[in-house]
């Protein structure tokens, strides 16, 4: 579906205020975003669905990264908005939890994995509120889910690829939002670290939760999400249901091959 000739977010409003169909956790129209001078993403628009875990897909330099920081405010946008659960970001902040690109963390910060996990419960705190019981119990039980409790104590410096990509799964799972936005949560994990990953994102999503992330490996969409985004050079391929969107010719139109296989 491509959402560049209808307005996304009237239709949303519309909706909201029509029938009582839950508002979708992220309505995007029309986003641009660039570097310097280089125009990185332009004019998309999409719909993310209620309860649903959502694939960013597209090549190297296709603008999934640049998405959802541009969805969350943390780079300026040339144009666009964006709403979540049919509000702006600063009401809803709190519905949300981002989980950056491995390569974007300092892994040399003196951090123990159980203070970035409970970092995760922060953002419902408010200001100058320190954690208590509740907090800590969130975020002991998100340890758990991803297999890291017994790392609890160890700097984060010390852990391999794959358990610090869980323990920054489980700081986002702390934070206990609607709304999850993943940056390559799979990105050099193990094998148990996938299949523990997966296991948490099916959880999430069949409690009702919603998970848009970006993703690499076209082989295993279909093993657990529902729906797709395809981006190329930062434009609107499809979005929709994997049906409607993870298409051999949409696929081949993003990547650039011929005789891609959905």
């Amino acid at each position: 579906m491509n959402f560049k000739n209808t307005s996304s977010l009237e239709a949303s409003r519309q909706q909201n205020a029509d029938s009582p169909t839950p508002t979708p956790p992220c309505v995007v129209e029309n986003i641009s975003a660039a570097y310097r001078d280089r125009l990185a993403l332009s004019g998309v628009s999409f719909t993310v669905p209620n309860g649903e875990i959502m694939a960013i897909l597209g090549p190297n330099g296709a603008g999934k990264s640049t998405l959802i920081k541009a969805m969350l405010e943390l780079i300026p946008r040339v144009s666009g908005e964006t709403e979540f659960f049919g509000e702006n970001l600063s009401r809803v902040r709190k519905r949300i939890a981002y989980m950056p690109q491995s390569a974007s963390i300092d892994w040399d910060f003196p951090a123990r994995v159980k203070d970035v996990v409970l970092m995760g419960t922060y953002t419902r705190l408010g200001w100058l509120r320190r954690p208590g019981k509740k907090q800590h119990q969130a975020a002991q039980a998100a340890m758990e889910k991803l297999d890291i409790f017994d790392l609890a104590n160890r700097q984060i410096s010390e852990l391999s690829g794959g358990q610090k990509q869980r323990t920054f799964v489980a700081r986002a799972l702390a934070a206990n939002a609607d709304l999850l936005v993943m940056d390559e949560p799979f990105a050099g994990v193990d094998m148990k670290s996938e299949k523990t990953i997966l296991q948490v994102l099916r959880s999430l999503a069949h409690s009702g939760k919603t998970v848009l992330l970006v993703h690499h490996d076209l082989a295993t969409v279909r093993d657990f999400c529902s729906s797709v985004l395809l981006l190329r050079e930062g434009n609107l391929v499809a979005s929709g249901s994997l049906d409607e969107a993870f298409t051999s010719k949409n696929i081949s139109h993003a990547y650039g091959i011929d005789g891609a296989l959905a």
